[in-house]
């Protein structure tokens, strides 16, 4: 089994700091903090922005929280067509294998509902993810935008850990990112990147807690996209908080986003837990709150389990590796 070793921040990284950033670059991402809990989010230039619900969840037609919500915008123009995903797995099954199901799951009956507005504000900030490994196998993923040029995403969607399959680990070899992607449609075109970020704790220990990782663009699309702000919240604000997620899972139509939102479940230290709805190809997708209308971030969606779903929270660790990794 081919190994890759991970090129780091400094000429030795500190083996007992898991959250060390490292990068497939030899420009490789340094470390750095930030004294703010939160980061703002942005609208973007060129997307249309649907104002969120009042109960902490989206407006979107079809889904319900509590209450009926209103419905969103409808879809803007055909852009480039998109490649053909409908025959791929999710990028967890090359690091922890099928059933994809054991990775993201959906609990009794499936609560999703698929967004079609999205060239607006948030929907355009998330993306649909073409990943493509080392041994040149494609997968799919979710990611979302935190600045211009940098997407957040799961560790696993940029370096695949035990695959057991030979020049499969390590590294991908390059990811297409099309945010706002609606089936064939992509309403702000696509970008392939070549560079990506993740942290020690990921690369080297493979240990779920530090399952997150970053895609850095060679060009500013983000600025047309928007972006979602995030921020370091206390447990007790974030169990009295509605979480949501949009991405991309496999089981529907092929490179169609699809939301679902409830109440945050449980938090740990490294983890947020929810039964919210999802399925492979949603791994990397942003798990987020809204506050005063605008998006935040709280945690990194990954993993799947028998009453909750999972994500790497975004404690004071990880956001200042986000601060970091933001270009």
């Amino acid at each position: 089994m081919a190994t890759t070793t991970a090129k780091t921040s400094s000429k030795s990284a500190n083996k007992s700091n898991l959250h060390q950033s490292v990068s497939n670059m030899e420009e490789a991402a340094t470390s750095g903090t930030k004294k703010s809990a939160t980061v703002p989010p942005s609208e973007g230039t060129a997307a249309k922005s649907a104002k969120p619900a009042a109960n902490g969840s989206e407006s979107v037609a079809g889904f319900k929280l509590m209450a009926a919500e209103n419905a969103t915008e409808a879809a803007a123009a055909v852009k480039p067509k998109a490649p053909d995903t409908s025959k791929l797995l999710d990028i967890g099954a090359a690091s922890f294998g099928a059933p994809v199901m054991s990775i993201e799951t959906v609990h009794g009956f499936d609560n999703r509902v698929q967004i079609t507005s999205t060239a607006s504000y948030p929907w355009s900030a998330m993306a649909s993810l073409l990943i493509t490994a080392a041994d040149n196998s494609q997968w799919i993923g979710s990611g979302w935008f935190i600045s211009p040029r940098t997407l957040i995403t799961a560790g696993h969607v940029v370096f695949i850990k035990g695959s057991g399959v030979p020049g499969r680990d390590g590294w991908v070899k390059r990811i297409q990112v099309m945010p706002g992607r609606n089936g064939a449609s992509l309403p702000f075109g696509s970008v392939t990147s070549t560079a990506f970020r993740s942290v020690t704790g990921w690369t080297v220990s493979g240990n779920e807690q530090f399952d997150y990782g970053a895609i850095i663009l060679p060009t500013p699309l983000g600025t047309s996209t928007g972006t979602l702000g995030y921020g370091n919240y206390s447990d007790a604000d974030l169990l009295n908080t509605v979480g949501n997620i949009a991405g991309y899972p496999g089981d529907q139509p092929s490179g169609t986003l699809w939301y679902d939102a409830r109440r945050i479940a449980a938090v740990g230290p490294r983890k947020v837990h929810y039964d919210i709805d999802t399925a492979g190809g949603q791994s990397g997708a942003a798990v987020y709150r809204i506050v005063n209308g605008k998006r935040f971030a709280i945690a990194v969606h990954a993993y799947g389990g028998a009453t909750t779903n999972s994500g790497t929270r975004i404690n004071g660790e990880v956001f200042a590796n986000f601060n970091a990794w933001r270009a």
